[in-house]
Parts: structure tokens; C-alpha cells; sequence
């Protein structure tokens, strides 16, 4: 099980921690499941670069970056070197506390 923490770029949002999260689920799923807006264009398959989020802490309990993810975050805004797509963040089995940074996301609203 673990413990995540969504931090938030956005003013005015306050960071929240989610305890006691099954693994073999992505970090997508998790926010949407918990009611923490993180945008999806693609529906979640890896086709654009909108759940764009960085990862503060505990990268090892996630799936490793693919090329084809590799190549949506060199089109996100912003990216970073712990930027990852929230659909392909991936749980693994186990247990560990994740910390996660949504960049401010009302700068798609205009798209």
C-alpha cells in the first residue's frame, strides 16, 4: 500500500495525501479515483501530454520511462528532469510514500 501526496503549482490549491493506495494502478487513476483534477486529453493511452506531472519522491515504486513516454513529456509544457505522464506512472508492487507535483493546469484551458 502506499502514501501519495499530490502537491499542487496552482495557487490557492492545498496538497493533499492519500493513504492506503493498491498498487497496479496509475497515478492518473489515482487522482481521478480521489477527485484531484489532472487533464487526460488522450483518455489515458500515452498520446499526449496533458497528466503531466513531476515526481518529488519515490520514482522507484513506478514503472520505468518508456521511449514512446519519453517523447510525449519532450512535448509538455515545462518538463523537468522527474517530469513523467501521469497515465504511464504505474504502481509496482509493495509499499513506499510517493510525492507528486501537478504544474498548474490552467494553462490548458485555453486548448
Amino acid at each position: 500500500m502506499y502514501e501519495i501526496t499530490f502537491k499542487f503549482e496552482q495557487k490557492g490549491l492545498e496538497q493533499i495525501t492519500l493513504s492506503g493506495i493498491e498498487p497496479d494502478q496509475s497515478l492518473l487513476e489515482v487522482a481521478l479515483k480521489n477527485d484531484i483534477v489532472l487533464h487526460h486529453n488522450c483518455g489515458g493511452v500515452c498520446a499526449c501530454s496533458t497528466c503531466h506531472v513531476y515526481i518529488e519522491q519515490g520514482d522507484r515504486f513506478i514503472e520505468e520511462l518508456s521511449d514512446k513516454e519519453e517523447d510525449f513529456i519532450d512535448r509538455a509544457v515545462n518538463p523537468r528532469i522527474h517530469s513523467r505522464l501521469g497515465c504511464q506512472c504505474i504502481l509496482q508492487e509493495g509499499s513506499g510514500q510517493i510525492t507528486v507535483l501537478l504544474p498548474d493546469q490552467t494553462q490548458f484551458l485555453g486548448e
